[in-house]
């Protein structure tokens, strides 16, 4: 999943050869997961379709105020769209359509568009060489950046006249990885790693069976996605679970066993800045396990069981710069319980839940969590989704962090 997925995308179009390649661009943002919209200056319909754009967008293209054909059209708002856009990226930005977005002229919808845009304004210029390097071109650059306005920097190549240089619009493909990476910059967690552990292990008793829990690991790929989107570089080890995620900033770990998770959070550990750990590890395994499957010969069968490695306090002994949090589900004396282990083992941030809390724990989409601090303050939410409740988790890692 793209940093732009469920984003609000308006694209402008303006009339410059490069038209053609904006096809490419809606199709690519609409396969990172955008919603996007299309408006088109008049001129502009001499180089690409409505119709092909409307066909990949699935939606109308506007590109006049209103329908001439029909006079009981509904007009087409500039005011509506600059509202409902996330982002609006302008490609191609011609010479002609920049110089008007730099002085404030409004005579088409594009512009009356970017005139009442609240959002983020991309712009990728598109033009010849000799338009490219005129004053009255770099005037428009430095306005239009003046405004606070991104300039997606056009390449060198050849142009429609025959000449080779600068003015070449940035193929679709750098346009969204422009944007993408611009965004992240912003995110303030862009530039951290963050490793998180989530589901239950299961242990072998033998080929065929196992002990474990009744862990989901919803929680833990919640906060994967809520890391993830913060900008972060995030590694989500995971028991076996069936939950799935699908994003570009998300690398997932599968293992099986609390020796498989303990191997891969170390591993990981030592680069990250950030270490969740959310997975509901066995406290203990067998002490055996058997090569063929156990015979059901007897009434009874009895295991001798071993404790595992504690992955939390190995690595809060280890820990150098990260910040680490635990999790504790609880059945009584919970916040005993859980400030102990906070304590215990050298936790900045534990993560409290008790089972005796209706809609909280395991196989829920629901939870209901106290966060405890290093300094034992104690911040205490009402019943939440478990999205929601990643989101709080990381506002106050966040707040941490940055104090």
């Amino acid at each position: 999943m793209s940093i732009l997925s469920g984003k609000n995308i308006l694209l402008g179009i303006s009339a410059g050869i490069a038209a053609y390649k904006t096809a490419s661009l809606v199709r690519l943002l609409v396969k990172a997961g955008a919603d996007v919209k299309v408006v088109m200056s008049p001129a502009s319909l001499d180089f690409v379709t409505p119709l092909t754009l409307s066909t990949l967008s699935k939606h109308p293209v506007v590109s006049s105020f209103y329908n001439e054909d029909d006079e009981s059209a509904v007009w087409n708002s500039h005011v509506e769209l600059g509202l409902w856009a996330d982002l609006f990226i302008i490609a191609p930005a011609t010479a002609n359509t920049m110089s008007k977005m730099a002085s404030g002229t409004c005579d088409n919808l594009l512009l009356a568009t970017y005139l009442s845009a609240k959002c983020p304004v991309y712009f990728a210029p598109a033009m010849d060489l000799d338009m490219y390097k005129h004053p009255s071109t770099a005037h428009s650059f430095k306005t239009l950046q003046s405004f606070g306005n991104i300039m997606i920097p056009a390449t060198s190549g050849e142009l429609a006249s025959g000449l080779v240089g600068e003015g070449r619009m940035a193929e679709p493909e750098d346009i969204v990885s422009f944007v993408e990476n611009h965004i992240l910059g912003q995110l303030p967690l862009y530039g951290k790693k963050v490793m998180l552990t989530a589901g239950p292990t299961y242990e072998a008793i033998d080929p065929v069976r196992f002990i474990g829990n009744h862990s989901s690991g919803k929680m833990g790929f919640e906060l994967a996605e809520v890391a993830a989107n913060l900008g972060a570089e995030v590694i989500l080890i995971s028991g076996p679970t069936n939950q799935t995620l699908q994003h570009s900033r998300v690398k997932i770990v599968p293992v099986v066993s609390a020796q498989d998770m303990y191997e891969q959070a170390h591993l990981y550990f030592k680069t990250a800045d950030i270490a969740i750990l959310a997975a509901a590890v066995a406290d203990y395994k067998p002490k055996e396990v058997a090569l063929q499957k156990i015979k059901k010969d007897d009434s009874t069968l009895t295991l001798e069981l071993e404790k595992t490695k504690d992955i939390l306090a190995s690595l809060g002994e280890i820990k150098s710069n990260q910040f680490l949090v635990g999790f504790a589900l609880e059945t009584h004396n919970e916040l005993e319980h859980a400030k102990a282990k906070l304590k215990r083992k050298h936790l900045n941030l534990i993560v409290l839940n008790s089972l005796n809390d209706k809609g909280a724990g395991f196989k829920s989409d629901t939870n209901k969590v106290t966060l405890i601090d290093a300094q034992e303050h104690i911040t205490e939410f009402t019943l939440k989704s478990k999205a929601d409740v990643a989101q709080d988790i990381f506002n106050e890692i966040l707040n941490q962090i940055h104090a």
